[in-house]
């Protein structure tokens, strides 16, 4: 049997997953720490993802060293990579990714990425393969679903594509790791949400020490 279509963010309190939108070229480039355009995304990114930086599998799975924190923050991290055997992402989300990501990325799955670019597909180190599909969120959602077997598919983002598969009825589950920071802008994660056909029934809430999880299904009004 087929697994689930699911996402996982972190989110401020006034609902933004991502800070004021500097082109990540721009974020990662040589002297892209110089610019003080860069240093405030780069602050506001770092308290919005405070809460799973210390935890012990996400030091694990980017070979930052031993240690690291244990407990609900880190199980919700862990058992997110285990649930997914493959991945969705937009192209923005893998221009940026591909400079920030070590070479082995931290996905080990297959990762389809939305793109009208006809490329091969990219192999890294460690299990993941990055395929390249041009003919729709549909498509990369067949190919992915295929790859999954019967493990879960993770629209991994950026925010734009995470709302075109909710829109398109195709999300059925995700969670928020609300994070205690306000941003006053930046990018909505749900602006722009047909309201009209999308209904959440809430699952669970998981206070943690730095993020509480909010998860919910998804189903149509």
């Amino acid at each position: 049997m087929a697994g689930k279509v699911f996402f996982s963010v972190s989110m401020s309190l006034d609902g933004f997953v991502a800070p004021d939108d500097v082109p990540l070229d721009v974020v990662f480039s040589p002297g892209g720490q110089s610019d003080p355009r860069v240093q405030r995304w780069m602050a506001k990114w770092s308290e919005l993802q405070a809460w799973i930086f210390p935890q012990r599998f996400f030091r694990e799975n980017l070979k930052l060293g031993e240690g690291g924190e244990e407990g609900l923050d880190n199980d919700i991290a862990r058992a997110t990579y285990e649930r997914t055997g493959a991945s969705v992402m937009g192209k923005r989300m893998f221009d940026g990714g591909a400079l920030a990501w070590p070479e082995e990325a931290p996905f080990h799955t297959p990762v389809f990425v939305v793109t009208h670019e006809k490329r091969d597909p990219w192999e890294r180190p460690g299990g993941t393969t990055f395929h390249f599909v041009n003919d729709g969120i549909e498509k990369a959602l067949d190919q992915a679903r295929e790859a999954a077997g019967d493990r879960d598919v993770r629209i991994a983002g950026g925010g734009t594509t995470i709302l075109e598969y909710v829109n398109a009825g195709l999300i059925d589950e995700f969670t928020i790791a609300l994070s205690p920071v306000l941003f006053g802008t930046g990018i909505r994660l749900f602006d722009g949400v047909d309201s009209d056909r999308v209904a959440l029934e809430p699952v669970r809430a998981e206070p943690g020490p730095r993020a509480t999880h909010l998860t919910y299904t998804v189903r149509e009004r």
